[in-house]
C-alpha cells in the first residue's frame, strides 16, 4: 500500500475586495506628485506654446495676416511672432524687470510685485502640498485662505495694541482660525470616514458664505458704510514693509520663506513628518507598524489649515489692508496647483509660488501694454495643471522613457 505524499495543489487566490481601493486611490496621488522636474518644467513649456497660439488667434493683426498667408506668407510669420513675442515681453517686463523703465526703481518693481503676489501662494500652496505628501486631498485652501484672513483682519482693526505685538497677534488669529477649519475636515475623515475631498469643498462655499454675512453686521466691521468690507485694519497691525514706498514687499514674505523651511524640517528632519509621509506611503502599512492614522490626519490638517489662515492673514494684514467679499481672490483653488507644479515639496512649492506670482503681476501689464486678455494666463495655468496631473502625456509629447521603480528586495 502506497501513500500519496505528492504536494497539494495551491489553492486559488482570493478575488479583490474593495479593501484595494484606498490603496489604488493612494498610488494615483503618487503617480501626480512623482513626476519629475523635467515634466513639471516642460508642461509650463507647452503651456506657455498653447497661450501663444492663444495670444494669436486673438489678435486682429494676425487674423488679418492669416488670411493672405498663401500671397505673403512671410507677412503673417512676422505678425505672429513679433505679437506672441510682444506679449510674452510685457508679461516678462511686468513680472520681472521692465527694462523700459524711466528709473531704477521702477525697473525693479515688478520683481518685487511678484514677490507680493506669490507670498499668499506660497503659504497657502505648503499646506496643500503637506497633505498631499501625507495622502490627503485638501481642497478645502480657499476656506481656510478666507478664514484666516477674516479672524486677522478682525484682529487688526477690533483691538488696540502696540506695534508689533498687535501684528503678530493678528496674523497668530489668521493662522488658528484656517488651522480650525482644516481641522474640521480631519476630524471628520479620522472619525467617521468622511472624504476629506467633499467636505473641504463644502467648507470653502461655507467659508465665503460666512464672510459675506459678517460683512454686513456693524459689529464685526466697525463701520457703518453701505458696502461690504471692513474698516482699514489699524497701522499697528499691518505687515511692515521690507523696502521703503512705492514698494509694497511686506513682511509675509520673510513669513513665506520660514514657513518653507519648517516644512522642510518637519518633512525631512522630524519624527512626526516620518510619520506623514509613511501615511501618505501606504496607511495601511503604517497602522500595521504602530503609527496612529486618524492622530496623522487630524494633525496633517490642522498644520495645512495653519499655514493657509497664514496666507490669508498675509494677504489682509501686507497687501489689501482691509476685509471685502474677495479678499481670497483665488488664492486657495491657485495653491492647489502651485503645490502639484511643486511636486509637494517644500522648495519647489515656493519656486512655484513665485512663478505664479509673476504670471499675476505680469498679467496686468501684458493686458495693458498689447491689448492681450488675461485670461490667456489662467489658461495657461489650468494647462500647467492639466499637464502635471497628467506625466505620461507628458512624457509622451516629447518621447520621454517612463520612469522604472526600483523595489528593494526583503
Amino acid at each position: 500500500m502506497t501513500t500519496d505524499i505528492s504536494p497539494a495543489a495551491p489553492s486559488p487566490a482570493p478575488p479583490p475586495t474593495a479593501e484595494a481601493r484606498p490603496g489604488q486611490e493612494q498610488s494615483t496621488l503618487q503617480q501626480i506628485l512623482s513626476g519629475s522636474w523635467l515634466v513639471s518644467l516642460l508642461a509650463i513649456v507647452l503651456a506657455l506654446l498653447l497661450g501663444g497660439v492663444l495670444i494669436a488667434v486673438s489678435n486682429a493683426a494676425v487674423i488679418a495676416a492669416a488670411a493672405n498667408i498663401g500671397s505673403a506668407p512671410g507677412v503673417f510669420f512676422s505678425t505672429l511672432f513679433s505679437t506672441v513675442g510682444e506679449a510674452y515681453s510685457a508679461l516678462f517686463r511686468g513680472a520681472v524687470f521692465d527694462w523700459n523703465a524711466r528709473t531704477t526703481e521702477r525697473a525693479i518693481r515688478p520683481l518685487t510685485e511678484s514677490l507680493v503676489s506669490g507670498t499668499p501662494l506660497i503659504l497657502a500652496g505648503l499646506g496643500i502640498a503637506l497633505a498631499f505628501r501625507s495622502g490627503l486631498f485638501n481642497i478645502g485652501g480657499q476656506g481656510q485662505v478666507i478664514l484666516g484672513a477674516t479672524v486677522a483682519g478682525f484682529l487688526g482693526y477690533a483691538l488696540e495694541l502696540p506695534a508689533g505685538v498687535h501684528m503678530l497677534l493678528a496674523a497668530l488669529g489668521g493662522l488658528i482660525g484656517g488651522a480650525i477649519w482644516a481641522g474640521i475636515a480631519g476630524v471628520l475623515k479620522a472619525k467617521t470616514g468622511a472624504n476629506e475631498v467633499i467636505v473641504t469643498i463644502m467648507l470653502n462655499s461655507i467659508a465665503g458664505y460666512l464672510l459675506g454675512y459678517l460683512l454686513k453686521q456693524n459689529w464685526f466691521t466697525h463701520t457703518s458704510s453701505a458696502n461690504p468690507q471692513s474698516r482699514v485694519i489699524d497701522e499697528s497691525a499691518e505687515m511692515f514693509l521690507l523696502l521703503p514706498p512705492p514698494f509694497r514687499l511686506h513682511f509675509g514674505f520673510i513669513i513665506a520663506v520660514l514657513a518653507t523651511i519648517f516644512v522642510w524640517w518637519l518633512l525631512e528632519r522630524s519624527t512626526i513628518g516620518f510619520e506623514f509621509k509613511a501615511v501618505g506611503a501606504n496607511p495601511h502599512a503604517a497602522k500595521t507598524a504602530g503609527i496612529s492614522v486618524s492622530k496623522v490626519t487630524i494633525l496633517v490638517m490642522l498644520i495645512a489649515g495653519a499655514l493657509a489662515g497664514l496666507g490669508g492673514a498675509a494677504q489682509v494684514l501686507g497687501t489689501e489692508g482691509k476685509l471685502t467679499g474677495g479678499i481670497s481672490g483665488s488664492i486657495g483653488f491657485d495653491a492647489i496647483t502651485v503645490a502639484l507644479l511643486g511636486r509637494s515639496k517644500p522648495l519647489g512649492t515656493f519656486f512655484a509660488g513665485l512663478l505664479f506670482g509673476a504670471f499675476k503681476a505680469g498679467g496686468y501689464l501684458m493686458q495693458s501694454q498689447t491689448g492681450t486678455p488675461i485670461d490667456i494666463v489662467l489658461v495657461v495655468q489650468s494647462v500647467i495643471v492639466l499637464l502635471i496631473a497628467a506625466p505620461p502625456l507628458v512624457r509622451s509629447i516629447f518621447r520621454l522613457p517612463t520612469p522604472v521603480l526600483k523595489r528593494k528586495e526583503s
